[in-house]
């Protein structure tokens, strides 16, 4: 089954992610690919829908940001669109104050997981707003780092605002911080669609750097169990999980049951809820460089225990 690419625009207010968005789709088009759009606003009202042709299928989430209060809402959006539309691409332009963990958790639904492939964050960096962040306050100057912390792809946007000086400096903090993202430099947010794109892992036995560039840096691993699992070693397993998992979620049934459970798990602390419905039982993990042998091994074995 062919899945669905995701790309999550990030960055600041005003960084520049509706011009980046208007490059993108200026380019697919070219390529006669299938795009659709999915555009998060603060407010009540969308200014930037306007920059989406009629032809490109749009969904706004209005009044609210995705990564918290209508997270619910984007789920039921992309689950519309998948049904909806036959798609090569799906573009999500995210609240200048969306936090990229947050996105791509909701990205995430269980329910159609599967179908999705998320392959990069790209958060847009308006280069003066960097030189002056000291001026924001200390909550904001977090978001705008760890914007840039958790993205695959940063552009440093409107390097024509400050000197070649300036510019060094800024490459050089923005590196310290995000070692593995692919740093562009940018006007307009202009920049060729194969720079933004990852490719596929060719093959995983080159050597780890030859790809350090193409592969997700927040990332993602989905598991089907086929039976329930014991509760016990389920939350043994969860005790010895690597602290760069930062998201779970799905669905899950265990032995001691004939219930099925929606299973959250966020900042060490999980969450049991008996579901009405009987779920297909799929866990969606969210986590820096996950080793997805490690985690399919492992739970495979809760399994075989039954």
């Amino acid at each position: 089954m062919k899945k669905v690419e995701v790309y999550i625009l990030s960055g600041f207010l005003g960084a520049g992610k509706t011009s980046l968005l208007q490059n993108i789709l200026f380019q697919e088009k070219q390529q006669q690919r299938k795009i659709a759009v999915i555009m998060n606003e603060l407010g009540e009202v969308s200014i930037d829908s306007n920059a989406v042709s009629e032809e490109t299928p749009l969904k706004e989430l209005l009044n609210g940001c995705v990564c918290c209060t209508i997270q619910g809402q984007l789920e039921v959006q992309l689950e519309n669109m998948l049904r909806e539309f036959d798609l090569d691409a799906i573009y999500i332009e995210t609240t200048g104050v969306a936090h990229p963990i947050e996105v791509l958790d909701a990205c995430l639904s269980p329910l159609f997981a599967e179908k999705l492939n998320v392959k990069a964050i790209i958060s847009t960096v308006d280069a003066k707003r960097w030189k002056d962040r000291s001026k924001l306050s200390i909550q904001l100057r977090k978001l705008l780092i760890e914007q840039v912390q958790h993205a695959d792809v940063i552009l440093l946007n409107k390097i024509d605002s400050i000197s070649e000086d300036e510019q060094s400096a800024i490459v050089s903090e923005i590196q310290g911080l995000n070692k593995s993202g692919k740093l562009l430099m940018t006007e307009f947010a202009r920049v060729p669609l194969s720079m933004i794109q990852p490719k596929e892992m060719i093959n995983k036995q080159q050597h780890e750097s030859a790809h350090v560039h193409e592969k997700l840096h927040l990332r993602t691993y989905v598991h089907t169990f086929i039976h329930p699992i014991d509760l016990s070693e389920f939350e043994q397993f969860l005790r010895e999980m690597p602290d760069t998992i930062y998201r779970i979620k799905g669905y899950i049934g265990f032995t001691h049951s004939s219930d099925s459970y929606l299973f959250q798990y966020s900042y060490g602390m999980p969450l049991y809820m008996k579901e009405p419905m009987k779920r297909t039982q799929t866990l969606v993990f969210i986590g820096e460089d996950l080793d997805h042998n490690m985690l399919r091994e492992k739970l495979l074995l809760l399994e075989k225990h039954q």
